[in-house]
């Protein structure tokens, strides 16, 4: 195979080296700039499967440590801005715009060329091809032949000859221009991406001595180095705006680090709206600003979802909305242990230092980090859509599910099983606890209690890292609606005297009068109950357990397995029985009377068996609820200056254009040759149509000019014609 049928169609060099003329040929071609559209896609893919610009820590937990450091380091965590993808882009725009370069003058010279001198006797080689006589003469045949082309609003040119008139007409010629604008609309996309990407931004970096900022502090403090200057021409940043602050200083967030982006004016928030709908959830944000220009001029603007607003050729854009620094008021109250409450002030971002003093006199420093308020929550409280069993009673507190599962509903446009109950069920706060070691654990308390299933419950949640979901604690409300009787519960079956005293109490209540000899077993089975559930005795040395863990390691090990079910029965009808006088022993203990024993008595101690159980899987020294709080609020904003936007802009006109003229314009060019002598009577007509799609529309046209110009179809076309014009 020679050298020649090896070419790609690219631009051939005729200078320079073999290895330059090929390079160029290839990067030309059609071929490679098909190719590295092919890798864009596949990078665009995977940029939308894998979350851009996450914590390096969620990586690691979704790929493991070994595949999150390759991915780091070939850049899929932020593609759009990787080298490889803007060097992709680069050689796309290079190789796209070789191939305009190359096939513009051809089409150029097509369009100028009517192809008028071909010859009489090609036409027998068109696939529509006719031939006939007009009664007409030949100055008569031409104005037949131009009026019926107008009619039928073909542009003609005609070649006289010495022994004819060919007459070459043409359509569609824009099927031509689709081409280039579909290309350069390519070019434009490509290029209005890249000067409104990180290319940019990373360029003025280098060339002025820019670097990404690292570590830790207020904006006002960050040095210049780390700023870029209001004149960067493209830039897109998010600004983060307080309710009754001003902020001119917006965060380009970039893989390794980020750079500050200093405004031309400072953007002052008055008030941030959240308007509601019935069910709770939000249906419109926006964001009453003030702009503050350098020059002392003011502008009042409301910016909205999708609604942004211009300010000097910087947009800006209504993104999210955060926590602006809301002040919070804590009750801090001992978890299990003895010790008064007190309160704790801080706001939603800050952090104080507390003393943990621990049972053995050791004192423990705690960090709590005060991380978030939230004012209103909508969450889904529809129970088990089944309804059977304990799934859904809601009784236990591994079923509380706040977000709701995605099983039941995705794959299918069906309806899924059960209704939803949207309710706005309160405030909450999320809070950190952080030990000396600097191990933190997230804390999301709810600030009132919420009707499940019947039972008013406290929803405390606990999550050992960021990643994880958060697990919550449901802790019932007493008779007054609040926490304290369950957690003088809590700190009494803590207590070995209390829980001895409880037992002695049970045995006195629950033992027959005329069985007295009963007292003490009582007493002894109500004290191993509440001594197993308060988990102060062992029952397997290599798993500890406590809670209703507790009371089936108990039974599973010393009682036979038929006896196990009415046994299991026993246990927890006489730890019902003793958690009240525990209860009781606890409100006499601070002067309170004893709760009556009545129905809603029993329900908050059965919830409260569950809620025991699970608390001590709830390691806090601390508990903090939400007292009180100001709420502040703050807007996100997004600012960019895009030129380059325009460009895409106009890429996609040309794109449509491109699109439409390359699929629904079909070029057709027609030849009419008008021969005999220029004075006889008659003239001898042979035409032939050839266009760039043969369609049935085709066939259609040639019939319709065919049958205008000869009146009655010729001989049947050969079936062995080619469809191929002339070259």
């Amino acid at each position: 195979m020679s050298n020649a049928q090896n070419r790609t169609g690219g631009v051939e060099v005729r200078a320079g080296s073999r290895w330059v003329q090929d390079g160029v040929e290839l990067l030309s071609s059609m071929r490679f700039a098909i190719a590295l559209l092919t890798l864009i896609c596949i990078a665009s893919v995977i940029g939308t499967v894998v979350q851009q610009h996450q914590p390096p820590v969620n990586y690691v937990n979704q790929f493991g440590p070994f595949w999150a450091d390759v991915f780091g380091h070939i850049g899929l965590y932020a593609v759009y801005s990787a080298g490889w993808f803007l060097l992709i882009l680069a050689f796309l725009v290079t190789s796209t715009t070789l191939c305009i370069a190359r096939n513009t003058p051809k089409i150029l010279r097509d369009l100028r060329d009517w192809k008028e001198g071909i010859r009489e006797a090609s036409l027998k080689a068109f696939h529509h091809r006719a031939s006939g006589e007009l009664p007409l003469g030949r100055e008569a045949a031409i104005a037949r032949v131009s009026g019926l082309l107008a009619q039928h609003g073909w542009k003609a040119r005609a070649q006289v000859r010495e022994n004819g008139v060919m007459v070459a007409a043409r359509q569609g010629s824009a099927n031509k221009i689709g081409y280039l604008a579909a290309h350069s609309a390519i070019v434009l996309v490509c290029i209005g991406g890249l000067f409104d990407g990180d290319l940019v931004v990373r360029a003025q970096m280098a060339l002025l001595g820019k670097s990404t900022f690292t570590s830790a502090g207020l904006i006002k403090d960050v040095p210049a180095q780390h700023r870029l200057s209001p004149s960067n021409p493209t830039f897109r940043a998010n600004l983060f705006v307080p309710e009754n602050g001003r902020n001119g200083a917006a965060v380009i967030n970039l893989t390794d680090g980020m750079v500050l982006q200093d405004l031309p004016f400072d953007i002052e928030l008055k008030k941030f709206v959240v308007e509601y709908y019935d069910t709770g959830m939000p249906k419109l944000f926006a964001s009453d600003v003030v702009i503050h220009d350098r020059d002392g001029r003011t502008t009042a603007a409301k910016i909205k979802v999708n609604e942004p607003h211009i300010h000097n050729g910087i947009a800006i854009y209504q993104s999210s909305f955060d926590d602006g620094g809301s002040k919070l008021t804590l009750r801090a109250r001992p978890f299990g242990r003895e010790g008064q409450s007190f309160l704790v002030k801080g706001e939603v971002g800050s952090s104080t230092t507390l003393t943990n003093r621990a049972a053995d006199g050791r004192a423990d420093q705690l960090q709590l980090e005060f991380t978030a308020l939230r004012v209103i929550n909508v969450e889904n409280l529809a129970g088990d859509a089944d309804g059977g069993g304990e799934a859904g009673s809601g009784a236990d507190v591994r079923k509380v599910d706040l977000i709701g599962s995605l099983d039941k509903h995705l794959g299918s446009g069906a309806k899924a099983p059960g209704d939803k109950k949207l309710h706005n069920i309160g405030p909450s706060v999320t809070y950190r606890l952080r030990d000396a070691a600097g191990q933190a654990r997230e804390y999301h308390n709810y600030m009132l209690p919420v009707d499940m299933d019947g039972v008013r419950v406290f929803l405390t949640g606990l999550r050992e890292s960021p990643d994880a979901p958060m697990r919550y604690l449901r802790i019932p409300a007493d008779a007054d609606g609040k926490l304290d009787d369950w957690l003088r519960l809590k700190t009494a079956l803590g207590d070995a005297m209390l829980r001895k005293e409880a037992a002695l109490r049970y045995g006195k209540s629950a033992a027959p009068a005329d069985k007295p000899e009963m007292m003490a077993q009582l007493q002894a089975s109500a004290l191993r109950t509440l001594t197993l559930f308060a988990g102060a005795e062992v029952v397997k040395a290599q798993s500890p357990s406590a809670g209703l863990q507790a009371l089936h390691d108990f039974i599973e090990a010393n009682v036979p397995e038929t006896e196990r079910q009415r046994t299991s029965e026993v246990m927890l009808r006489i730890l019902s029985g003793v958690l009240q006088d525990l209860l009781t022993l606890a409100r006499e203990r601070e002067g309170l009377p004893a709760r009556a024993t009545d129905e809603p008595m029993q329900r908050f101690l059965g919830q409260s068996v569950f809620a025991l159980t699970d608390s001590f899987a709830y390691p806090a020294p601390l508990m903090f609820t939400l007292e009180d709080f100001q709420q502040i609020q703050a807007s996100v904003f997004q600012v960019t200056r895009a030129p380059g936007k325009n460009l895409v802009y106009l890429g996609c006109v040309l794109l449509i254009i491109g699109v439409v003229a390359m699929l629904y314009i079909r070029e057709r060019r027609l030849w009419i040759w008008l021969g005999g002598s220029p004075d006889g009577q008659a003239t001898t007509v042979s035409m032939a149509l050839s266009a760039t799609r043969q369609t049935l529309d085709t066939d259609k046209e040639f019939d319709t000019l065919r049958g205008s110009l000869l009146g009655s179809p010729a001989a049947p076309i050969p079936t062995a014609a080619t469809d191929a014009g002339p070259h």
